[in-house]
């Protein structure tokens, strides 16, 4: 039987930003996890600690899942470059919270797991990215599911209309809420390196 859609109250570290991911399901998203250098490297610009050996856990769903509640005037944005994915956070105590695409119309949103009060009903991780190996080369697992069930959710936003349903990018101008701050080559690039 499949699982009953649930609301999963999401917060920052210190509560000022808060809201609910709506109508959760394994079937309406992806729980997935990630040890790429950008998504680590995002954690240490924010000052959080490198995650490493661990990964970076996410959700990816659709933007018209997530409702916020307060503290949407505290949340920031930024990304490593003018065409990569925009990394949102609480500006209040710099917790990474949600990562989206530029463009509206390719609904995709994805949250850390670890700002949501219950990350049970996500269902088990089906895909991770990046994996390091002894050899030193990169490998991903459960890659063409992760791939296919955001292309097949994004798909059913746009012919539903429920990509124009988005806290984070203003769908008429294709603009994203708040300015993005796009970080310096040279500082990526410290971070980065720092990380290797």
């Amino acid at each position: 039987m499949p699982a009953a859609p649930r609301d999963l109250p999401f917060a920052c570290a210190c509560g000022t930003v808060k809201g609910t991911l709506r109508g959760v399901t394994p079937a309406r998203g992806s729980h997935a996890q990630c040890h790429c250098i950008d998504c680590r490297a995002a954690e240490v610009y924010l000052d959080q600690p490198d995650p490493a050996p661990r990964a970076i856990q996410l959700f990816q769903t659709t933007p018209d899942r997530f409702h916020f509640d307060q503290g949407f005037d505290k949340l920031s944005v930024f990304s490593f470059g003018e065409t990569n994915l925009l990394r949102w956070y609480a500006s209040c105590c710099g917790t990474p919270m949600f990562n989206t695409l530029r463009k509206p119309k390719l609904a995709f949103a994805s949250i850390m797991t670890r700002t949501l009060s219950d990350p049970a009903p996500l269902g088990p991780i089906v895909g991770t990215g990046y994996i390091p190996t002894p050899s030193g080369k990169l490998r991903n697992e459960g890659l063409p599911r992760l791939i296919w069930g955001a292309l097949s959710r994004a798909a059913g936003a746009k012919v539903t209309g429920r990509w124009k349903v988005n806290p984070f990018i203003d769908p008429a101008t294709a603009t994203p809420k708040r300015p993005v701050h796009i970080v310096p080559r040279d500082q990526r690039k410290a971070i980065t390196e720092a990380l290797r």
